[in-house]
């Protein structure tokens, strides 16, 4: 069950084996959104480390888009060049540089943001730190469009090789994806192909600055944990009506959509729908959850239940998870750091 550390290929880029760091938010840039050393030194240090695809944390395509005020941005030319010394530092030690393009919707809880959302719905009345958002007219929706736009364009600029498209986890993106969420009469809410319509604007407008020959994938969240929710068929339903747009990969993952939800966390949790989009969308997936071991990660693969395997906790635990773990299975990679030879 090598498979875990042989190479694969999308698009225009061969990854050195299938392991991947999925976007997870630091929180450590300023109120500019402009990257820091901090965020090149994290990401470098991964690549290090023997990881494939390196996807950095969700990056917002505008200023309201952010999660926090603390999230990096790509929403201004200026943080092209702070941006360009992650692409840089992942490429130098043989990893793959991927960034989230994101927009945080009702889930914004910068100060005195305009908060928009697909419909006027508070993600937690409970919570003080979430506020009503107000719907979004068709010029906002627009506005957005035109935002993640120049946001891939940014990014290619960059040194991306790469691009995922946020549209899990309750953001903006999902917010129109999930019933649960979008009550428009509109057309871009109801059905399958409305609820799904923004994000097919949102994949168009990429691709028009995005080079065909690179690779765009899309992270969904393929469950939502409640009644009357997405589950994995109505997400696979739904790219299947936008991957003609330009979509080379599914980023399975799942929640978030809905607060207080109960989610049945294990190892691998959220493999079974990764490999329910695979096999109904035909389009390569990354799957994970709550992977803790080579063992698991590599039947994963082995078993054809996803392409790629993401390791989120795992990664920030143990940067050098993919050289230490290759090398209990008696796997020589040829990728060591070669200061680092020594501790082999």
């Amino acid at each position: 069950m090598n498979e875990l550390y042989s190479p694969w290929t999308l698009k225009d880029v061969t990854m050195r084996n299938r392991i991947v760091m999925p976007p997870m938010c630091m929180y450590s840039a300023g109120e500019d959104g402009i990257a820091t050393p901090w965020h090149s030194f994290h990401y470098r240090t991964r690549a290090q480390g023997g990881t494939a695809l390196i996807i950095q944390e969700a990056t917002a395509v505008e200023p309201r888009g952010r999660i926090s005020s603390a999230d990096l941005g790509i929403w201004r030319d200026d943080h092209i060049p702070a941006l360009k010394e992650i692409t840089s530092g992942i490429e130098a030690e043989g990893a793959i540089p991927a960034v989230q393009l994101a927009h945080a919707g009702r889930k914004c809880t910068v100060p005195g943001a305009d908060v928009i959302a697909p419909s006027p719905l508070n993600f937690d009345p409970e919570d003080p730190e979430y506020i009503l958002p107000r719907e979004m007219t068709r010029e906002d929706i627009e506005t957005v469009i035109e935002s993640f736009r120049q946001a891939a364009r940014r990014a290619s600029e960059a040194g991306y090789r790469i691009l995922e498209v946020h549209g899990a986890h309750g953001y903006l993106i999902s917010e129109f994806l999930s019933p649960l969420t979008n009550f428009r009469r509109d057309e871009y809410g109801g059905d399958y192909a409305g609820r799904s319509r923004f994000l097919k604007e949102v994949v168009r407008a990429v691709r028009s600055v995005w080079p065909e020959e690179k690779a765009l994938i899309l992270r969904v969240s393929s469950m939502d944990y409640k009644s009357g929710g997405n589950e994995p068929e109505d997400l696979a339903a739904m790219i299947n009506l936008v991957k003609d747009e330009g979509i080379d990969m599914v980023h399975v993952s799942s929640g978030g959509v809905v607060p207080h939800v109960k989610i049945p966390l294990g190892p691998g949790y959220q493999i079974p729908a990764a490999r329910t989009i695979r096999d109904r969308t035909e389009l390569p997936v990354v799957g994970g959850g709550l992977i803790t071991s080579s063992d698991l990660a590599a039947r994963v693969v082995y078993q054809q239940d996803a392409d790629l395997v993401f390791l989120g906790r795992e990664l920030l635990r143990n940067p050098f998870f993919p050289l230490l773990s290759a090398q209990e299975a008696g796997v020589e990679l040829k990728y060591w750091p070669r200061p680092y030879e020594r501790a082999r």
